[in-house]
């Protein structure tokens, strides 16, 4: 295959991976995500105000009570897994897969922040960037007001896992390198961006910041290794018959 076919494979794949993304992050309308959507918002704020709560023994013990009973009422329900379908979409381009599960972006999990995504004037021959925008609320506190660098860091290898993705051939972290330059506030709005800087062969490598005001406060440079996803097909297909 000449090099000119070569680079135009990739410039469709990364098109098609973007197109995908946006009508994945447009998609608001699905009644399953706009439920779990709901109570994901829903136990986020909860668990928001729980952790710096002044709230009397008297009070936290009538939520206990409340909470409890939400608890009971969730396990009647049987579980499945949240990662199911995810590789089934990777093989087909499909960004959708288990994102609105995940732990650092995912809307319906009330762990996450959420780190919400968007792909700026996306142009498939210059340079491919992804945008992520958070804002980390009481539970994420590190150092007093500020993010808890391990989120930092789990939300860098959340973005670049999504820059790395515009290559068309999405694969697994391989090396997370970290350079925290100033403190990062709690309880404001913060930017990431992450560009996918080349592809060579499997190897995917990616770069992103982290910026509050257009200040710097974080950097992080990653690379990434393309797989095959029918083996993580095969791993689901073990796990949901233990």
């Amino acid at each position: 295959m000449s090099q000119e076919r070569e680079i135009e494979n990739e410039m469709m794949a990364r098109g098609l991976w973007a197109e995908r993304f946006i009508e994945f992050q447009s998609d608001r309308k699905n009644p399953r995500r706009v439920a779990f959507a709901r109570v994901g918002n829903a136990t986020r704020r909860v668990i928001d105000r729980l952790v710096a709560t002044l709230a009397s023994n008297e009070d936290l013990d009538e939520i206990g009570t409340e909470i409890e009973g939400i608890a009971n009422a969730l396990e009647r329900f049987p579980m499945g897994r949240t990662y199911e379908g995810f590789s089934e979409a990777a093989n087909a381009g499909s960004p959708g897969g288990f994102f609105d599960h995940s732990p650092i972006s995912g809307v319906a999990n009330p762990i996450a922040p959420p780190l919400q995504f968007e792909i700026p004037d996306f142009d498939a021959s210059g340079e491919q960037r992804i945008i992520g925008r958070v804002n980390f609320g009481s539970a994420y506190e590190g150092p007093p007001g500020c993010v808890h660098g391990g989120y930092l860091a789990a939300s860098f290898d959340e973005l670049l896992g999504r820059a790395q993705s515009l290559g068309g051939n999405p694969g697994m972290t391989a090396n997370l390198s970290i350079n925290y330059r100033k403190p990062t506030p709690l309880k404001c709005d913060l930017e990431f961006e992450g560009i996918l800087v080349k592809v060579d062969g499997r190897k995917v490598y990616t770069r992103g910041t982290c910026k509050h005001n257009g200040i710097l406060t974080a950097e992080a440079e990653a690379l990434f290794v393309s797989i095959n996803f029918d083996k993580l097909a095969e791993l689901a297909r073990i796990q949901r018959r233990v």
